[in-house]
């Protein structure tokens, strides 16, 4: 895809069009709004924002251009709510609360469980947790009880020890049975949200506290389908990692006993930008079913041509007692935010069961 034809960034669902669409919004439930005032703050210097910045200019201009007290513009944002044309953009509403809301702590708490039908207030509940962290639990508790899956995920999103692009609930990440409660009330949640957030709360332990998390899994009973998937992908960092305890509890500790057959990655030397085909057969020595994890490795070169591993999901399978399965993997290598590529060989390992049992390399050219 060229350029041109790339899709647009992040930050532009909060553009100038959409800022029109907010304005129109507000003043259709607020007559006395001035759109244009409005217009005028959001879109001034809106090229050097990111996402979360225009984000949160957006609740700063509201802010500015209504003139009300919190009470009052807590009723304005209520109504404007469902008339919002984006779930993502509705998630302005709930950083008006944690940014104008801290005094009213009460208020505040349910206008997020409110707001978050609609844009989910998982960034703005952590500043109420953050400033009374019994107090919220508490209710979050209740929300994880609620009949809303969406007011139920965020009392699991939203007591997250390490929820990506926010700052770390550092009380929580110590302690994580402050939330536990939370967590086994959605065990078995009906709704595939919520239990994604449910196993990557968990996974969030994992990195911390490992032992913690696998005793609460090992806990629940394994036979519900939806709590065995929360399982299955709340251990999926310890499972690349190789933990026997991990692979035990989805089925796969047992020590493999397959060999591996034209294991090669194509085209052998690739320029950044290119991509790799990974590619083996699996072969069975058992005389018995077995429960296989497959993973593979990349080591990436660093610029100080040191290497660096990044493990990736291939395959999980049931193999039949001495029968093979081909598998193949491609992979594009580019540069990304949180990945520079650097030339050099780059060794390629394939682990099953946690076990590394054959290699093989690529080079990325100059």
């Amino acid at each position: 895809m060229s350029d041109s034809q790339s899709a647009p960034a992040l930050k532009e669902i909060f553009n100038a069009e959409r800022f029109a669409h907010i304005a129109d919004e507000v003043r259709a439930v607020y007559p006395r709004f001035d759109c244009k005032a409005f217009l005028d703050m959001a879109n001034d210097g809106l090229a050097q924002r990111s996402v979360m910045q225009r984000m949160a200019r957006t609740s700063e201009c509201l802010h500015a251009v209504l003139g009300l007290d919190y009470k009052q513009a807590l009723e304005v944002l209520e109504a404007l709510a469902p008339r919002l044309n984006s779930g993502f953009v509705s998630m302005f509403l709930a950083d008006y609360v944690a940014t104008y809301g801290a005094h009213d702590f009460a208020r505040s708490m349910e206008a997020l469980k409110y707001f978050t039908r609609f844009g989910s207030s998982e960034f703005a509940v952590r500043h109420f947790l953050r400033s009374d962290l019994q107090r919220g639990l508490a209710l979050m508790h209740e929300w994880s009880l609620d009949d809303n899956e969406h007011v139920r995920r965020l009392a699991s999103e939203g007591s997250r020890p390490r929820l990506p692009w926010s700052f770390r609930l550092e009380a929580v990440q110590a302690d994580p049975s402050l939330a536990a409660s939370i967590l086994d009330n959605l065990k078995r949640d009906s709704s595939l949200y919520v239990r994604k957030s449910v196993a990557n709360h968990l996974n969030d332990i994992t990195k911390d506290h490992p032992a913690w998390a696998l005793d609460v899994i090992e806990g629940w009973s394994l036979e519900d389908p939806r709590t065995a998937w929360i399982a299955k992908h709340a251990l999926r960092s310890l499972i690349k990692q190789g933990d026997l305890r991990a692979l035990t509890v989805i089925g796969a500790g047992a020590k493999p006993q397959v060999k591996i057959h034209r294991l090669k990655v194509e085209p052998a030397v690739i320029s950044l930008g290119e991509g790799i085909t990974l590619s083996l057969e699996l072969q069975s020595t058992a005389d018995q079913d077995q429960r296989l994890v497959v993973d593979y490795a990349i080591e990436y070169v660093k610029a100080s041509g040191a290497t660096s591993a990044k493990v990736f999901k291939l395959k999980g399978l049931a193999l039949p007692a001495h029968a093979r399965q081909c598998l193949s993997r491609a992979q594009q290598i580019r540069d990304m935010t949180t990945r520079k590529h650097y030339a050099g060989s780059h060794a390629v390992h394939i682990m099953v069961n946690g076990e590394r049992l054959a290699s093989t390399a690529f080079e990325i050219r100059d």
